[in-house]
């Protein structure tokens, strides 16, 4: 037999619409995280599937005061196509040249020295980065 002072009064501390607004919370939070799990995936997968051709400047000689030859090293998949971006700044860091190198055929590392054209003496020569295509 229960007593008035042992029963809780029912609804009183609103346990039916805190069950309701908890367990749409959690739905929330489920749909939400699915999400973001999706999209993690999707740029996963395009930037390491994506990414075919990769390069790194071996050495570089500026030649004369309008050119600046430079050894790339190219790493890319075999039947791949695409083209390394590379830059050459004067000694004050203003841009002095900028040229894209085309990189195709059946082999997955290329060494190639390429001339690249400057419009003042360059004193660097950096791999701005590689796309496919």
């Amino acid at each position: 037999m229960s007593t008035a002072s042992t029963r809780l009064p029912e609804g009183r501390y609103g346990r039916a619409s805190d069950e309701r607004a908890d367990r749409r919370l959690k739905i929330a939070g489920a749909v939400l995280g699915a999400f973001l799990l999706a999209l993690i995936g999707y740029f996963a997968y395009h930037y390491v599937g994506q990414n075919k051709i990769s390069a790194e400047v071996i050495t570089f000689e500026a030649t004369s005061d309008d050119a600046v030859r430079v050894h790339l090293e190219v790493r890319k998949d075999a039947g791949a196509s695409g083209y390394c971006t590379v830059r050459s700044q004067a000694a004050n860091g203003a841009e002095v040249g900028r040229a894209d190198f085309r990189f195709s055929g059946t082999d997955t590392r290329i060494d190639k020295v390429v001339t690249l054209r400057t419009t003042a003496l360059g004193t660097t020569a950096e791999l701005l980065g590689c796309h496919a295509g």
